[in-house]
């Protein structure tokens, strides 16, 4: 982390987690965490071989409603500004349903702004990637590159792809963002963007993230989460008196338990299902949604006067929020508990202004001058230009037809191809004897069908991530 102060309880750590090898599929040969080879590891579907994230069972989507709705996403996706421009309302009633996995990843690259950034920076992430580094920050990214979901597939192996992605994604932020170099919080937001996109996506995602969503959060001295901490211990006092009142009195700081929760998005703290809701909503509609998984938690866990009985002091307190039992971030009960909260942009807007008066009465004024927070994918779009061309999706696979069968063609191309045929017909003596092999189709045929693919290809927006 940059300059992290230990003193404050910032520094994040490894987790000591438990290979529990439940799951639902097995993987041989993995490096788990580097210190040995698993000869069978069963993963869960998301991949987790352990750890707090594996899945012993997820709620399913029945298969017809996950068609369906991946039928809308398409829909959404290839005509994305409309949609935000008319109708963000529906697309964040689908974003609170749950982005369907196959398409989740190209989602949040256009939810972010991410799609619009990578088309307007064309070549620079290949710049970044090229450049060697920043001696300081590589040795440090490079130490703290197993400590991220080590009990995830693809992060197993030591020097493993995954691995590999992450070191380059956070290696060119560093490059990219020099006078913030490289927090440790980041790691974890750019390893679960991975899971879900390619690195110079994942990158530019995660640029986003730092600069439109968490401005500051990231950056020297920790000023921009510790003043939404004290923003949250406000909101708390509305949202569950008796939480705020225990938290109070034994004088329990925000930053020393909701660091770790808003830094890296819930997602060393929830089981997987939760955090994918919950990235879902929080990057639609902003960092409201980080505040009330928060304030759901708080009420959960302090929110009567029974519960509190049993913490007499800091300690025990602290070790409850470490604690969550299950059944208060299953993904259902979060989602519900999280939507039902009356929290709002506004709300959390004025008790900033709040804070930040009574920070610079206390504190001075603030070292790190951050950019004004976007409150999700709308105050996104709408704060950078673009063209309809930055959000057209470009095809990174393009499928042949099988040969002897040509593609679908446009009319232009029909007609000149029927023009050429009268032009070249031969006299009926002159095909005595010849039998066209359709093993080797002739040379117009074999241009015919690559032309007629390139065309429909690029006359049409394709997902590339199903």
């Amino acid at each position: 982390m940059a300059k992290t102060e230990q003193k404050n309880g910032l520094e994040f750590r490894g987790s000591s987690e438990k290979l529990t090898g439940n799951g639902s599929a097995v993987v041989s040969n993995v490096e788990v965490n580097g210190n040995g080879t698993a000869g069978e590891v069963q993963v869960d579907k998301y991949g987790f071989s352990g750890g707090a994230q594996q899945q012993d069972s997820a709620e399913e989507v029945p298969i017809e409603v996950l068609r369906h709705r991946e039928a809308k996403w398409l829909e959404m996706l290839n005509s994305w500004d409309k949609w935000m421009a008319k109708k963000h309302k529906k697309v964040k009633e689908r974003c609170q349903k749950g982005i369907p996995p196959s398409l989740r990843g190209r989602a949040w690259l256009y939810l972010t702004g991410g799609k619009v950034k990578r088309e307007q920076n064309r070549g620079k992430f290949q710049e970044l990637d090229n450049h060697p580094g920043d001696p300081k920050w590589v040795d440090i990214i490079e130490r703290d590159l197993h400590r991220q979901f080590p009990f995830h597939e693809m992060f197993a192996a030591r020097g493993g792809h995954g691995q590999q992605d992450l070191f380059r994604v956070l290696k060119a932020y560093t490059l990219h963002r020099p006078e913030e170099g490289y927090c440790q919080a980041q790691a974890p937001i750019a390893a679960v963007l991975l899971m879900h996109m390619p690195a110079e996506d994942a990158f530019w995602v995660l640029v986003q993230i730092c600069e439109k969503y968490l401005p500051g959060y990231y950056s020297t001295g920790l000023e921009a989460i510790q003043l939404d901490g004290e923003i949250l211990y406000a909101l708390l006092k509305r949202v569950s008196p008796v939480a705020h009142r225990h938290l109070k009195q034994h004088k329990l700081e925000p930053i020393l338990y909701m660091t770790e929760w808003f830094m890296c998005a819930f997602s060393r703290t929830l089981p997987w299902t939760s955090v994918l809701r919950v990235w879902d909503m929080f990057l639609c509609e902003g960092v409201k949604i980080l505040f009330r998984v928060g304030l759901v938690l708080l009420k959960c866990m302090l929110g009567s006067q029974e519960k509190v009985k049993s913490l007499p002091g800091l300690y025990e307190t602290m070790e409850c929020l470490r604690a969550i039992p299950p059944q208060y971030m299953q993904e259902s009960f979060l989602v519900h508990e999280v939507l039902e909260l009356a929290v709002s942009e506004r709300d959390i807007e004025k008790e900033h202004h709040t804070q930040l008066r009574r920070w610079k009465e206390t504190h001075g004024e603030l070292r790190c001058k951050s950019p004004p927070r976007m409150h999700g994918a709308k105050a996104v779009i709408a704060s950078e230009p673009h063209s309809r061309q930055d959000l057209r999706e470009r095809p990174t696979i393009i499928v042949e037809p099988p040969l002897g069968i040509p593609a679908e063609e446009s009319k232009s191309t029909r007609q000149a191809r029927e023009k050429h045929q009268k032009q070249t017909i031969l006299p009926p003596h002159a095909t005595d004897g010849l039998h066209p092999s359709t093993a080797d189709p002739s040379p117009l045929l074999q241009h015919t069908a690559a032309q007629g693919s390139k065309e429909s290809l690029s006359s049409a927006e394709h997902d590339t991530y199903l």
